[in-house]
């Protein structure tokens, strides 16, 4: 008996996700929670299991195709791999639809689908549709003919306008480049299919290939929209549009977090974890949350509340190849300063690995961004949503500053806090931002202000 596993939400509020890579191919035999396929949501990539156990009979969805939640992706059975399509020379194979299952009293007991820890089971599967595809056209019905016998002679005969035509996609798209309406071609193809000579025949003088795209287009480069991008994209117009942005800076003499930097390189302590000078803006960050609690809150519009949250999840904007990702780290205000080292290294590297999980991406409360890993001295950071504020750091560099009533050399660092102006004002926010300040400057405060 075969079995369809559908795509699940993974717990994200996902209708969504693209197939990045299958970790199993037709003919293969698996075990429960074998993994099956990695897929790429609007946050990170998920490995999903294997409901079933038996043979990998179909793979319904290519890699790099977006696919809808609830649509089935692969076909589990006790059977053989079935063939797949010929493909015509020089174009690629057609992916197989799946032919309707017959009702059948199993097939009914089997429609629920099996349960996936942490999926659920799933109602009927919605199609799936390729990256930019239009919504499919339902075949107008026909009435049944009776059959009359084939001869020698007989030419096979285009579907009626409005049915369904078979073609692979680069006809398809050959067609509607040259402006060819499918329906109208002669199939020569195998059952029926209608192929690429038969869509040229309908041009007059019909170059073998399309024109090529005018010089300009050649010199540019397109990237799609999606994935982490796509939802970076979208969070940053819902939170510019919608919390009224206002960032203030200062400048602050960081010598003595450097010197405490290189002191904690040293002590044996913390040999085993990665220490940097953002993990002490991390500390005062925290600092400045205890003293200054209105910074870390969310805005409920429904309620027409000011949510203060009693604890925090410190989010860290990383940079990955996927496009920036803040994961956060949970309760960040309970941890000694060894286990903060710790718990942010740990999501820096599971980030930029790729493997970031939706808990660590989700109920963020407050976010730092480092951009002065890149050089930079400032910035004015958007918010996440949902969240009052969000510091950025610029670069830490030796300069003249007055020190003591003498022009020295110190390592210096500006600082920017944007924040949601609905819940903070600029004296509140500049509190804050002074408070990180001083404890950079000593931080020695981040015990006595505890």
């Amino acid at each position: 008996m075969n079995q369809r596993f559908a795509l699940p939400d993974v717990g994200e509020g996902l209708t969504e996700a693209e197939i990045v890579s299958w970790k199993v191919t037709a003919g293969d035999t698996v075990a429960v929670n074998d993994v099956l396929v990695e897929i790429e949501t609007a946050k990170s990539l998920v490995e999903l299991p294997s409901p079933y156990a038996g043979t990998v009979v179909r793979l319904l969805a290519a890699e790099g195709e977006t696919v809808d939640v609830g649509a089935d992706i692969v076909v589990i059975g006790d059977g053989a791999a079935e063939p797949a399509e010929p493909a015509e020379p020089g174009e690629p194979a057609a992916p197989v639809e799946p032919a309707p299952a017959e009702a059948t009293p199993s097939a009914a007991a089997d429609s629920s689908g099996a349960t996936l820890v942490g999926y659920g089971t799933r109602e009927a599967a919605p199609p799936r549709r390729r990256r930019g595809a239009p919504a499919a056209q339902q075949p107008a019905p026909q009435q049944s003919a009776p059959a009359r016998p084939a001869t020698p002679q007989q030419v096979p005969q285009p579907p009626a306008r409005g049915g369904h035509v078979l073609a692979k996609p680069p006809v398809r798209k050959l067609a509607r480049d040259l402006g060819v309406d499918l329906a109208t071609a002669q199939p020569t193809g195998p059952g029926g299919t209608v192929t690429r000579a038969d869509v040229l025949a309908l041009v007059p003088s019909a170059p073998a290939e399309p024109a090529r795209r005018v010089e300009k287009h050649d010199r540019e480069r397109h990237v799609p929209i999606r994935g982490v991008r796509k939802a970076t994209a979208a969070a940053m117009v819902e939170s510019a549009f919608s919390a009224p942005h206002v960032t203030v800076f200062t400048t602050v003499d960081a010598t003595r977090t450097m010197k405490l930097v290189q002191r904690l390189k040293a002590d044996p302590e913390y040999a085993d974890v990665r220490v940097s000078p953002l993990l002490l803006v991390a500390k005062a960050l925290l600092v400045a949350v205890r003293r200054n609690p209105d910074i870390n809150a969310t805005w409920d519009e429904a309620n027409q509340v000011i949510v203060v949250k009693n604890y925090v999840n410190l989010g860290i904007a990383v940079a990955t190849p996927r496009g920036l990702l803040v994961p956060n780290v949970k309760d960040a205000d309970e941890l000694s300063l060894k286990d903060l080292a710790v718990r942010l290294g740990e999501l820096a590297a599971t980030a930029r690995a790729g493997k970031a999980q939706p808990r660590d991406l989700a109920e963020g409360t407050i976010t730092i961004t480092n951009v002065g890993t890149f050089g930079i001295d400032a910035g004015t950071p958007i918010l996440n949503p949902g969240e009052a504020a969000i510091l950025a750091v610029g670069k830490i560099s030796q300069r003249p500053w007055v020190h003591k009533g003498k022009v020295r050399p110190r390592y210096l660092a500006t600082l920017s806090l944007s924040f949601d102006h609905r819940m903070l004002d600029g004296e509140s926010g500049s509190r804050a931002l002074a408070d990180i300040a001083a404890v950079l400057e000593d931080p020695a405060r981040a015990l006595t202000w505890s």
